[in-house]
């Protein structure tokens, strides 16, 4: 039986590193600023390097560097870029018997333009990912402890299919929902109830509460009372929060490279972070420590938030969402009380 199987979507990711980009304020642009390159021109990209990414992978690889037995299901298409997923992740040690192969489709793939300061533009092509298919699993051989949602397509069977599938099996489950998700968990609030661990970010949980971004006491409050289980919320450079319905508990962002035994190998020449991935790492890594122990309270919360910290932080350090990942005996858990956590009753 596996601890947890990973359920979402995988991609082929190439960065663009090195462009001397044009920064220009418009507010017709959602963020109010903008990229910008000469039109009709030829422009030398400096650094491209080619990784995977996507929720399903991403997760699927922390899950195991943290001693978890891991399964992953995706869809890719019958592709090089399909092929180059599936062999990475084999080698990492994912058990892959339920990947689907899209014969129309090809592997999403997506171009990451990377500035100097720190910021990223991401152009997404989301291939076959978008057609993931529930009907194509076969339940009897889904057998593991915990699934791990993330982007199920856009169709809002796949996402049903695996709450039925909780109901009747009593399987635990944690989600980072995409949009397709939270549109739809956000029509039929009933079934927020069934999720064990729900994590999201800031935008996300201020959409799904329907309450204003900045009042975070008032949006768990109202997620409290639509999820029974725990209720993570990303937020940046500012941290984390996290709920269990009776404490909210809240942590800033942490320098990895003090809570590590030795240098990761790999690691290129970042001049800022690179946050692709970041998210994924710590959702998995928060709970893949809750996995391990097999009991949600206080203090595995508090240590389960800690080594997600380290995890994520590690991550942004390094170029893709899978470089800077560490595995489970490299963080020096002795010193993981130097990392605060306030606690407040709610």
């Amino acid at each position: 039986m596996l601890d947890v199987l990973t359920i979402g979507s995988a991609t082929r990711d190439a960065f663009f590193k090195g462009i001397n980009f044009l920064i220009v304020e418009d507010d017709r642009l959602i963020t109010k600023k903008g990229i910008c390159l000469p039109l009709g021109a030829k422009i030398t990209v400096p650094s491209v390097y080619f990784m995977t990414g996507g929720g399903a992978t991403n997760t699927a690889v922390v899950f195991k560097k943290m001693g978890l037995k891991t399964g992953a299901i995706f869809r890719v298409g019958k592709d090089v870029s399909g092929e180059t997923i599936k062999r990475e992740m084999i080698k990492e040690g994912i058990e892959l018997n339920l990947v689907q192969e899209d014969r129309d489709k090809p592997t999403a793939y997506s171009v990451i333009l990377l500035t100097d300061f720190g910021e990223r533009t991401i152009l997404n092509y989301k291939g076959a990912n978008e057609f993931f298919s529930s009907k194509e699993i076969p339940v009897k051989k889904i057998n593991a402890r915990w699934l791990f949602l993330g982007s199920l397509g856009k169709n809002p069977k796949n996402l049903e299919f695996f709450l039925e599938l909780k109901k009747r099996q009593g399987i635990k489950m944690a989600i980072n929902p995409g949009k397709y998700e939270l549109s739809f968990l956000k029509n039929y609030p009933q079934f927020l109830s069934l999720f064990d661990i729900f994590i999201c970010n800031q935008e996300e949980a201020s959409y799904l509460s329907d309450v204003d971004y900045l009042k975070e006491g008032l949006i768990f409050q109202k997620l409290d009372s639509l999820i029974k289980g725990i209720v993570v919320m990303t937020k940046g450079k500012k941290g984390v929060s996290v709920s269990d319905g009776q404490y909210l508990y809240s942590a800033r962002i942490v320098n990895y490279r003090k809570f590590i035994k030795k240098p990761l190998k790999v690691e290129k020449d970042l001049k800022q972070p690179d946050a692709t991935g970041a998210g994924d790492a710590f959702a998995a890594t928060f709970t893949s420590f809750l996995i391990k122990k097999n009991v949600i309270n206080e203090k595995n919360i508090e240590e389960a938030m800690r080594l997600a910290l380290i995890n994520s932080s590690s991550v942004v350090n390094f170029l893709g969402a899978k470089t800077g990942i560490l595995d489970w005996k490299n963080i020096q858990k002795n010193k993981l009380n130097q990392i605060k956590i306030k606690k407040i009753k709610l």
